[in-house]
């Protein structure tokens, strides 16, 4: 961790290890614990603070750690521990540092979202403008600026990933996308089909269809090795 963060005012939050570091590289103490936490463990929450802003004092946190904070950075306050943990959490208001030693992100954490939301919007002020139609809007007007009066070949394969970069690419040039859907020989019984109906009949887009299963199993004929076989079928699709 290259220290200098802490000098870029702005709010930062650290969780579990992250906690440890930022003690560290603030001049706290970290140590082996006397016991180590892992799963489901009881917060005991001791000062009211933005981060806990709504919550009550008691809660259920998943924990996942060996060492342990014993001794914060100077400016810096407990806000929670467990029976075992005396810095389950801590703050410095004044800089926007905050951290736990628990895992916010999981599920095991029942209140876990709340803190990461009192983080974003109580700590860093920010808003909750994203929308998924936001997305599509921006995305869709980037898309237009970028290519003009230009044409766009988009390589597509059915899955997720390159159907909705079709999706958001037709919607914003309409006729000038033409797809390319190679069939690799690897895809789902009737799956090549359901892809040319879809976005041939169903979106119209402009759609050519390249069957190729031949040519994919016979270079991937006799490999064995996963990460071989990725890298033929990658190089099999830049040459089509």
């Amino acid at each position: 961790l290259d220290n200098r963060i802490f000098d870029l005012g702005i709010p930062i939050f650290g969780i579990c290890y992250g906690m440890q570091l930022m003690a560290q590289a603030l001049q706290g103490v970290v140590h082996p614990g006397n016991k180590r936490e892992y799963g489901k463990t009881d917060i005991q929450v001791l000062n009211t603070s933005d981060l806990f802003a709504g919550l009550d004092d008691r809660m259920v946190a998943w924990m996942s750690h060996g060492d342990t904070v014993s001794q914060v950075p100077d400016g810096f306050k407990i806000l929670a521990k467990t029976a075992n943990t005396p810095v389950a959490a801590m703050s410095c208001p004044e800089k926007g540092f905050y951290a736990v030693q628990f895992h916010p992100e999981v599920v095991h954490t029942p209140k876990g979202k709340e803190v990461i939301r009192n983080f974003l919007f109580g700590v860093c002020k920010c808003k909750g403008l994203w929308t998924m139609k936001s997305f599509i809007d921006e995305a869709v007007e980037g898309i237009k600026k970028q290519v003009g009066d230009g044409r766009v070949v988009c390589g597509l394969s059915g899955g997720v990933d390159s159907s909705a970069v079709a999706a958001l690419i037709h919607r914003a040039v309409g006729s000038q996308l033409t797809c390319i859907f190679v069939n690799n020989g690897l895809l789902r019984k009737g799956e090549a089909e359901v892809v040319q109906k879809t976005f041939g009949d169903n979106f119209h887009m402009k759609l050519v269809y390249v069957n190729a299963e031949e040519r994919f199993l016979t270079r991937l004929s006799g490999v064995i090795e996963p990460e071989k076989k990725r890298k033929i079928i990658g190089e099999e699709f830049v040459r089509i």
